[in-house]
C-alpha cells in the first residue's frame, strides 16, 4: 500500500465526541446554540445542530490525522462553488467566532481536543434542508436525472478551481485503484475476492493506459447519498461534504454517484436507471467518447474501492456500523455488472468500437434491408467507423483518401459543423411554425448568394435534394399548368415518385413515364457540335412530348451533368438549355445538389457562374455536410401561385439544428476559401491524371470543373468504346490502395472523383499513384 497522508487518515481512529460535547463546540466555536444529533461518517464525525425552533447548521469534526491544508482546500472549494453558481445547494462554510473572513479558509475552522488529548479541526456550515442517507430505492428515474444535472453543474462550477492539495493520493480516487491490492485481504469471501481481482486486473489492463486522455480537474468526487440531502421528490437539496476532493478525471464524479444510486437495485433496472442519471449529467456536460467508453469500468472500479476501503476499515473499527452498511447491497450490484450489466451499459452508451466483423454486418444488412436497396460499394465493402477531413477510417484502423463523397463538402466531421449541430440540438429543435432566427438568417444568406437581378428571393426548406426537386416540380406544374418533364438522358434528380420519373438513371428496361422526355447532353469527348446547336435536342424532346398531347412544365438540369458522365459542358450550352426552356413555356430548374456549394470553383452555384437564368434552384447533399437539410430558392410569384392551391409545410424542413449546420457550412466555405481551393486544386488534379494518358491509353478523357472530375475509361482510344468492366476493376483496385472513387455515366465507365473541398495539392499524388498502380496491375 502507498504510504501517504491518506493512509494515515484511514488508519486513524474516528473522533469520539459525544453529542453534548459537539453541542458545546458548536456554541463556543461558531455561535450555534442548540442540541447536536450525530450524522453518519466513515472517518470523521458530523452533527446536526438544532436550535429551539429550527435547525441551525452542521458541525464537522475531522479525524485527528487530517491535514489542515486539505481542510482549507475543502472550505475554499465550497466558497468557490457558491461564487460560481450560487443556486447550487451547497452548504456554506461558517466563519469561526472571532475570525476575520479576509484571512481566507483558515477563518472557517477552529481546533478542539478530545478526552485523550488528540487535536481535531472543527468546521461548521449552514443548514441545508432535506433527508440524509436516503435509501436509493426511494429514488425514481426522474430523481436520478436531476442528480445527474446537479453533479454536472457542480463539476462545471469547480472547473476553474485549483488547490495544490488536490494533487494528494486519495485512495477513494479510482485512479489509484491498484494501490488497493495490499488491502484486498480484508475481503475474505472467495467469490467476492475473485470479482475484486478481476476488476482490478481489467483496470490495470484497459483503463489505466487510457487515463491520460480523460478530462481532469479538481472534482468533488463523492456526491453520494451520504454526502447529499434530498427533498421530498428525491432531488438534491444539499451538498454537505467536500472531504473526498482530488484532481482526477471529471467523469469520476459520475461513477461515484452511480455507485451510490444503483446499490440494491433489481439488476433489470440498473442500466435504465444508470442512463437516466447519465442523461441528466450530459444535459449539462456532454461526455467525450473516451469517457463514455470507460464509464462502465470506472463504475465497477468504484464499487471495488468502496468494498476494499470499507472492509479494511471495518476490520479496524468493528463497532462502526456505518462501515458495514453498504456491504449487502454492494456485492450484488458488482456481481450483476460483471456478469453482463457492464457490457449492457456500454452498449446503451453506444460507446464501444463496432465489434461486428464485416461479413456479419453484410449478412445482417441483407436480412433487414432487402434487395431494393442500392448495393454496397466495392467488391470488398468498407466497414467505416470514423471520418476526418478527406480521410475515412475503417474498423481495422486503415485510412482511406475519400475522393468520392461530395456530401461532406467541408470535410468529414468538421468541428465547426458538428459543434453547431450539437449545441443547437441541446438547446432547441422545433419546426417552421415557430419563430426561430436561424432559419431566417439562413434563408437571407441563400437569397443574398443568388445573382443580382435574378428575382430569386424566396426560400423553402426541406430535408433532401429529392424533396427540394419534388417541391420544385410542384411549383412548376402549379405555375405552368403543364405536366411534362424534361431531363438529360441519364440524369439523376432524386428518389420520390415524381422525381424518379425525371431521373432516367433510375429507369429500368423499357418502362418509361409517358410525361417525361430526355435530351442528349453535349459530350465534347465525342461530339464537337456547337453548344447552341447541341442544346436544340431539347426542342426535339419537347416535340415528342407534344405528340402525346403533353406540354413541358420544367427542365431539370444538373450543371455538372454528373450522372451523364461528368460532361463538363461549356457555359453557352447550359445557357442555351435555359433559354430554350423558357421559349417552350417551361421553367428551368437548376439542380445544384451535386455541383453547388462551391464544388465547381467559380462561385457557390454553377448556374450563376454560367450566367444561366434559372427559375428555381435546388440545394441538397452538401448543404449540411451530412446533416439532412435542403432548400429551394425561387421567385416569390411562383410561391404565391402555389399558395393559391395548397398550404405548404415540411415538418423537419428548416428546423433549427439543420439550419445551424447549413450556416456553419456556408461560414466554413467562406472562411477556409474552399471555392478558391476548388478552382486551384481541381485543374492540377486533372492535369496530373491526364499525364498518365500516354502510358495508359485506356484513359480516354479527363474532364471536369473545380473539384468534380471524370476519368473516362475506354477499350480503345480510337473507337472511344466505353469500358465499364475496366472502370469497375480500377475502382476496386484503388480501394485496395487506399483511395476511394466512384463510377458514373450511362455505361458506368467514368471514374467519378469528387472529394470534399478540403482536398489539397498534397493529396493529388496519392490519387495519381493509386490510379497508375491499379491500371498497371490490371495490365491496362
Amino acid at each position: 500500500m502507498v504510504e501517504t497522508h491518506e493512509s494515515d487518515v484511514l488508519r486513524g481512529q474516528p473522533p469520539t465526541f459525544t453529542p453534548e460535547e459537539a453541542a458545546g463546540l458548536a456554541a463556543e466555536l461558531f455561535g450555534m446554540r442548540g442540541t447536536a444529533s450525530p450524522l453518519g461518517s466513515e472517518r470523521d464525525q458530523g452533527f446536526l445542530i438544532r436550535g429551539a425552533d429550527r435547525p441551525l447548521g452542521a458541525l464537522k469534526i475531522s479525524n485527528a490525522s487530517e491535514d489542515p491544508a486539505i481542510v482549507d482546500m475543502e472550505t475554499a472549494a465550497a466558497l468557490h462553488v457558491l461564487g460560481a453558481d450560487p443556486s447550487l445547494p451547497v452548504a456554506g462554510p461558517l466563519v469561526a467566532v472571532g475570525a476575520d473572513p479576509a484571512a481566507g479558509p483558515i477563518a472557517y475552522r477552529a481546533r478542539a481536543s478530545d478526552a485523550a488529548g488528540a487535536e481535531h479541526l472543527v468546521r461548521a456550515s449552514t443548514y441545508m434542508p432535506g433527508t440524509a442517507s436516503i435509501d436509493p430505492l426511494e429514488l425514481d428515474g426522474d430523481a436520478l436525472f436531476d442528480h445527474g444535472v446537479t453533479i454536472a453543474r457542480l463539476g462545471r462550477a469547480m472547473r476553474s478551481f485549483f488547490d495544490p492539495s488536490a494533487g494528494r493520493v486519495l485512495l477513494w480516487d479510482v485512479q489509484h485503484a491498484l494501490s488497493l491490492r495490499p488491502m484486498a485481504d480484508a475481503i475474505e469471501d472467495p467469490a467476492h475476492r475473485a470479482l475484486l481481482d478481476g476488476v482490478l486486473d481489467r483496470f490495470e489492463r484497459d483503463v489505466l493506459p487510457r487515463w491520460p486522455s480523460l478530462r481532469s480537474q479538481v472534482i468533488h468526487g463523492d456526491v453520494t447519498l451520504d454526502n447529499a440531502l434530498v427533498d421530498a421528490r428525491g432531488r438534491i437539496s444539499g451538498i454537505i461534504d467536500f472531504g473526498d476532493m482530488s484532481h482526477t478525471a471529471l467523469v469520476c464524479d459520475l461513477s461515484s454517484a452511480l455507485e451510490s444510486l444503483l446499490a440494491g437495485r433489481d439488476p433489470a433496472d440498473v442500466v435504465p436507471l444508470a442512463m437516466r442519471c447519465i442523461d441528466g449529467y450530459r444535459s449539462i456536460t456532454p461526455l467525450e467518447p473516451e469517457e463514455l467508453a470507460l464509464l462502465p469500468d470506472l463504475l465497477s472500479t468504484r464499487l471495488v474501492t468502496v468494498a476494499v476501503l470499507f472492509g479494511w476499515r471495518a476490520r479496524r473499527h468493528p463497532d462502526n456500523d456505518y462501515l458495514r452498511g453498504w456491504e449487502e447491497r454492494l456485492w450484488p450490484l458488482l456481481a450483476s455488472l460483471e456478469a453482463n450489466g457492464r457490457e449492457a451499459l456500454r452498449a446503451r452508451l453506444r460507446a464501444g468500437d463496432e465489434a461486428a466483423d464485416a461479413r456479419s454486418l453484410i449478412a445482417r444488412r441483407a436480412s433487414v434491408f432487402g434487395p431494393a436497396l442500392s448495393p454496397l460499394t466495392y467488391d470488398r465493402p468498407l466497414h467505416l467507423v470514423r471520418g476526418e477531413g478527406v480521410w475515412l477510417v475503417d474498423a481495422d484502423g486503415r485510412r482511406f483518401l475519400d475522393c468520392y463523397n461530395n456530401v461532406p463538402v467541408v470535410g468529414h466531421g468538421h468541428p465547426r459543423v458538428t459543434d453547431a449541430i450539437a449545441r443547437q440540438s441541446r438547446v432547441l429543435n422545433t419546426n417552421m411554425r415557430y419563430l426561430h432566427g436561424t432559419a431566417i438568417e439562413l434563408a437571407e444568406r441563400l437569397v443574398a448568394s443568388m445573382p443580382a437581378g435574378s428575382g430569386l428571393d424566396t426560400v423553402l426548406f426541406v430535408n433532401s435534394g429529392s424533396e427540394a426537386n419534388d417541391t420544385a416540380w410542384r411549383l412548376a406544374t402549379a405555375w405552368t399548368g403543364a405536366r411534362g418533364g424534361l431531363a438529360s438522358a441519364f440524369a439523376y434528380h432524386g428518389v420520390t415518385q415524381a422525381i424518379t420519373d425525371v431521373s432516367p438513371e433510375e429507369w429500368r428496361g423499357d418502362d418509361r413515364p409517358a410525361h417525361v422526355e430526355v435530351f442528349v447532353p453535349l459530350d465534347r469527348y465525342r461530339d464537337d457540335t456547337a453548344p447552341e446547336l447541341a442544346a436544340e435536342d431539347l426542342l426535339r424532346a419537347t416535340e415528342r412530348l407534344q405528340e402525346r398531347g403533353i406540354l413541358p412544365a420544367a427542365t431539370f438540369v444538373d450543371g455538372g451533368f454528373t450522372s451523364d458522365g461528368i460532361l463538363a459542358v461549356p457555359p453557352a450550352y447550359v445557357r442555351a438549355l435555359a433559354d430554350l426552356s423558357h421559349e417552350i413555356g417551361a421553367l428551368y430548374i437548376a439542380d445544384e445538389v451535386q455541383v453547388g456549394h462551391g464544388r465547381t470553383g467559380d462561385g457557390l452555384w454553377s448556374f450563376a457562374a454560367n450566367d444561366v437564368s434559372a427559375d428555381i434552384v435546388t440545394l441538397g447533399k452538401p448543404m449540411g455536410n451530412g446533416h439532412p437539410v435542403a432548400a429551394l430558392i425561387t421567385r416569390r410569384e411562383l410561391t404565391e401561385r402555389f399558395a393559391e392551391t395548397t398550404e405548404w409545410f415540411s415538418t423537419f424542413g428548416g428546423n433549427p439544428v439543420a439550419c445551424a449546420a447549413a450556416l456553419a457550412v456556408l461560414d466554413v466555405i467562406e472562411d477556409e476559401r474552399l471555392v478558391e481551393r476548388a478552382a486551384r486544386v481541381g485543374p492540377l488534379l486533372r492535369a496530373a491524371i491526364a499525364a498518365l494518358m500516354p502510358a495508359h491509353p485506356s484513359i480516354g478523357d479527363v474532364r471536369g470543373v473545380g473539384l468534380l472530375s471524370g476519368v473516362e475509361l475506354v477499350r480503345d482510344p480510337g473507337t472511344k468504346e466505353p469500358d465499364p468492366e475496366l472502370a469497375g476493376a480500377v475502382k476496386n483496385a484503388m480501394r485496395e490502395r487506399g483511395v476511394l472513387v466512384g463510377s458514373t455515366g450511362p455505361r458506368d465507365n467514368v471514374l467519378k472523383v469528387r472529394p470534399p473541398l478540403v482536398f489539397g495539392e498534397e493529396h493529388i499524388s496519392l490519387v495519381v499513384e493509386a490510379l497508375e498502380d491499379s491500371l498497371r496491375a490490371i495490365g491496362r
